[in-house]
Protein backbone atom coordinates (compact mmCIF):
# COMPACT_ATOMS: atom_id res chain seq x y z
CA UNK A 1 0.00 0.00 0.00
CA UNK A 2 1.31 3.39 -1.02
CA UNK A 3 1.88 6.15 1.52
CA UNK A 4 -0.32 9.15 0.71
CA UNK A 5 1.44 12.30 -0.44
CA UNK A 6 0.81 14.99 2.23
CA UNK A 7 0.72 17.75 -0.40
CA UNK A 8 -1.96 15.95 -2.36
CA UNK A 9 -4.00 15.17 0.73
CA UNK A 10 -3.84 18.79 1.91
CA UNK A 11 -4.90 19.97 -1.56
CA UNK A 12 -7.87 17.60 -1.41
CA UNK A 13 -8.81 18.99 2.01
CA UNK A 14 -8.62 22.58 0.69
CA UNK A 15 -10.83 21.63 -2.26
CA UNK A 16 -13.32 19.95 0.06
CA UNK A 17 -13.41 23.01 2.31
CA UNK A 18 -13.93 25.24 -0.73
CA UNK A 19 -16.86 23.06 -1.81
CA UNK A 20 -18.30 23.34 1.70
CA UNK A 21 -18.07 27.16 1.59
CA UNK A 22 -19.67 27.19 -1.84
CA UNK A 23 -22.55 25.03 -0.64
CA UNK A 24 -23.09 27.32 2.36
CA UNK A 25 -23.22 30.33 0.03
CA UNK A 26 -25.80 28.54 -2.11
CA UNK A 27 -27.86 27.71 0.97
CA UNK A 28 -27.88 31.39 1.97
CA UNK A 29 -28.77 32.49 -1.57
CA UNK A 30 -31.53 29.92 -1.89
CA UNK A 31 -33.00 30.80 1.50
CA UNK A 32 -32.99 34.47 0.52
CA UNK A 33 -34.80 33.73 -2.75
CA UNK A 34 -37.42 31.60 -1.00
CA UNK A 35 -37.94 34.24 1.71
CA UNK A 36 -38.15 37.04 -0.84
CA UNK A 37 -40.76 35.14 -2.86
CA UNK A 38 -42.83 34.41 0.22
CA UNK A 39 -42.54 38.04 1.33
CA UNK A 40 -43.65 39.46 -2.03
CA UNK A 41 -46.75 37.30 -2.12
CA UNK A 42 -47.74 37.91 1.52
CA UNK A 43 -47.13 41.67 1.54
CA UNK A 44 -49.05 42.28 -1.68
CA UNK A 45 -51.95 40.10 -0.54
CA UNK A 46 -52.13 41.98 2.81
CA UNK A 47 -51.99 45.33 1.00
CA UNK A 48 -54.78 44.28 -1.38
CA UNK A 49 -56.89 43.09 1.55
CA UNK A 50 -56.36 46.32 3.53
CA UNK A 51 -57.02 48.55 0.51
CA UNK A 52 -60.43 47.06 -0.17
CA UNK A 53 -59.54 44.11 -2.35
CA UNK A 54 -58.34 45.89 -5.48
CA UNK A 55 -58.89 43.42 -8.34
CA UNK A 56 -55.73 42.12 -9.96
CA UNK A 57 -56.66 39.91 -12.92
CA UNK A 58 -53.06 38.86 -13.69
CA UNK A 59 -51.99 38.16 -10.06
CA UNK A 60 -48.44 39.08 -11.03
CA UNK A 61 -47.32 39.30 -7.40
CA UNK A 62 -48.43 35.71 -6.77
CA UNK A 63 -46.71 34.47 -9.92
CA UNK A 64 -43.48 36.31 -9.02
CA UNK A 65 -43.59 35.10 -5.42
CA UNK A 66 -44.05 31.48 -6.47
CA UNK A 67 -41.34 31.88 -9.11
CA UNK A 68 -38.82 33.12 -6.53
CA UNK A 69 -39.71 30.25 -4.21
CA UNK A 70 -39.32 27.73 -7.05
CA UNK A 71 -36.00 29.27 -8.13
CA UNK A 72 -34.68 29.15 -4.56
CA UNK A 73 -35.72 25.52 -4.18
CA UNK A 74 -34.23 24.57 -7.56
CA UNK A 75 -30.99 26.40 -6.70
CA UNK A 76 -30.69 24.56 -3.41
CA UNK A 77 -31.23 21.16 -5.03
CA UNK A 78 -28.79 21.92 -7.85
CA UNK A 79 -26.15 23.07 -5.34
CA UNK A 80 -26.60 19.92 -3.24
CA UNK A 81 -26.23 17.65 -6.28
CA UNK A 82 -23.19 19.61 -7.48
CA UNK A 83 -21.62 19.40 -4.00
CA UNK A 84 -22.00 15.62 -3.90
CA UNK A 85 -20.61 15.30 -7.42
CA UNK A 86 -17.58 17.45 -6.61
CA UNK A 87 -16.85 15.50 -3.41
CA UNK A 88 -16.88 12.26 -5.40
CA UNK A 89 -14.42 13.78 -7.89
CA UNK A 90 -12.10 14.84 -5.06
CA UNK A 91 -12.27 11.40 -3.47
CA UNK A 92 -11.52 9.64 -6.78
CA UNK A 93 -8.61 11.98 -7.62
CA UNK A 94 -10.46 12.99 -10.79
CA UNK A 95 -9.43 16.63 -10.48
CA UNK A 96 -8.77 17.51 -14.10
CA UNK A 97 -10.55 20.62 -15.29
CA UNK A 98 -13.95 19.91 -16.82
CA UNK A 99 -15.97 22.64 -18.46
CA UNK A 100 -19.53 22.68 -17.14
CA UNK A 101 -22.57 24.90 -16.88
CA UNK A 102 -22.46 27.08 -13.83
CA UNK A 103 -25.52 26.94 -11.56
CA UNK A 104 -24.78 30.58 -10.71
CA UNK A 105 -25.13 31.65 -14.33
CA UNK A 106 -28.41 29.76 -14.69
CA UNK A 107 -29.82 31.44 -11.56
CA UNK A 108 -28.63 34.83 -12.84
CA UNK A 109 -30.47 34.33 -16.14
CA UNK A 110 -33.67 33.25 -14.39
CA UNK A 111 -33.46 36.21 -12.00
CA UNK A 112 -32.98 38.58 -14.95
CA UNK A 113 -36.05 37.04 -16.60
CA UNK A 114 -38.12 37.41 -13.41
CA UNK A 115 -36.93 41.00 -13.07
CA UNK A 116 -38.04 41.68 -16.63
CA UNK A 117 -41.48 40.20 -15.90
CA UNK A 118 -41.78 42.32 -12.74
CA UNK A 119 -40.74 45.45 -14.64
CA UNK A 120 -43.26 44.82 -17.42
CA UNK A 121 -45.97 43.99 -14.88
CA UNK A 122 -45.41 47.25 -13.01
CA UNK A 123 -45.26 49.14 -16.31
CA UNK A 124 -48.61 47.81 -17.61
CA UNK A 125 -50.47 47.54 -14.27
CA UNK A 126 -52.03 51.04 -14.51
CA UNK A 127 -53.63 50.05 -17.82
CA UNK A 128 -55.23 46.85 -16.47
CA UNK A 129 -58.31 47.36 -14.35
Amino acid sequence: MKNPNPGTELAKERNRAAQERTLMAWIRTSLTLISFGFGIERIVSILNQNLGGIPNPIRLSRILGISFIALGTFSLLAAAFDYRHQLKRIQQNDLLYQSRKSPTLIVAYVLAFLGMIAFLGILISPFIK
